[in-house]
């Protein structure tokens, strides 16, 4: 037997042996689960939310980096915001002369009331003269049929009479004029009024999107990617920042149809990631798809139906991950470990090292 088959024989020895030292040792690791419990394979998943712009604009400041820690309301990017302070100013000047504006119109409203009291004093002064201009008209008529006066003095009455008439029609019309004016004026009040409260509403605009150009973490979590750099312009919805929403962090499993059918909402539910085995998360069963994921092309049999997987989501605490926030990590495998049965029994390798 030359060297090199001897060498051969040896290696080939040490890996049978290496396998069924695996083999013995997942065997003693993972012995069969009891009635009631049913596992599955997952990773650990965490809501993603997107920090974006609700503008356009430039990106001045970035106050974070990739895996730093947030927490709800904490600034995180600053937008160049000069231009809009520009507009806000030019939106506060106009307000200043729409409120001057106002002033101007009420002034106005009062000298038309005055011209108006005028006008109406002098229909009145105009009456008067056209019911004197009339009773001597009427007198002259009367007179004038016992010669008592003359036809040049009936004449002259008639006359009169009728220019006070006319004078009645022309301060009436004065009058009319004047209520017409006012109006105009009450108008120009309302219009300046309007234009104070769209200055307003312009200022209170620009400074809300002052505001939002100060971009805040929506929720406590860990800072994921930065997609944009400093100095980019970013249009409307431009994303800046992808943060992990810590507070909401879960296993996705599957379970085929006879076990899924038997997870109740609230089940408990044990996690083991492959990374800290040492460890058990405690979670809960919040929701069982109703619709499977793996489909075979047909399930005319029973023992087709049986092949269908259902997905299974498994939250943890909210309360236990703000004790363990700084240890969270994301796209962790793992197994999954759901009570089917309440009253089943937890094995002693799921009670050991549970996270508290």
């Amino acid at each position: 037997m030359t060297s090199a088959t001897k060498r051969w024989i040896v290696a080939l020895a040490v890996v049978v042996l290496a396998g069924s030292g695996y083999y013995g040792w997942r065997k003693f690791n993972n012995p069969g689960l009891p009635a009631g419990i049913a596992a599955g394979n997952g990773r650990i998943e965490a809501i993603e939310i997107d920090v974006s712009t609700k503008i356009p604009g430039r990106i001045k400041e970035i106050l974070v980096n990739e895996g730093d820690f947030v927490t709800a309301g904490q600034v995180l990017v600053r937008m160049d915001t000069e231009q809009l302070e520009a507009q806000r100013r030019q939106a506060q000047a106009q307000l200043r002369r729409a409120i001057i504006g106002v002033d101007t119109a009420k002034s106005l409203i009062t000298q038309r009331e005055a011209e108006r009291a005028a006008a109406d004093a002098t229909v009145a002064q105009q009456d008067a003269k056209f019911d004197q201009a009339e009773k001597k008209r009427t007198r002259s008529e009367q007179l004038i049929t016992t010669n008592a006066v003359s036809q040049q003095v009936l004449d002259d009455d008639r006359a009169n009479s009728l220019a006070a008439k006319a004078a009645v029609s022309a301060a009436k019309a004065q009058a009319a004029a004047s209520q017409a004016a006012l109006g105009a004026a009450r108008a120009q009040v309302v219009d300046a009024e309007a234009a104070v409260d769209a200055a307003r509403a312009a200022i209170e605009t620009i400074s809300a999107d002052i505001n939002d150009s100060t971009l805040k973490s929506p929720r406590d979590g860990r800072v994921q990617y930065r997609v944009a750099q400093l100095g980019e312009v970013l249009s409307a919805g431009g994303r800046v920042l992808n943060l992990v929403d810590l507070g909401d962090v879960y296993m996705t499993f599957f379970l085929p149809t006879a076990q899924a059918g038997r997870v109740e909402m609230g089940a408990e539910v044990r996690l083991v990631l492959d990374a800290a085995p040492q460890y058990v998360i405690p979670a809960k069963a919040t929701f069982v798809a109703d619709v499977a994921q793996f489909t075979p092309k047909t399930v005319e049999t029973e023992e087709e139906r049986q092949k269908l997987m259902f997905r299974v989501k498994a939250q943890i605490s909210p309360d236990l991950l703000r004790k363990h926030i700084r240890n969270v990590k994301t796209g962790l495998p793992g197994m999954a470990y759901v009570q089917l049965d309440p009253q089943a029994e937890w094995p002693a390798s799921l009670q050991r090292g549970l996270v508290q």
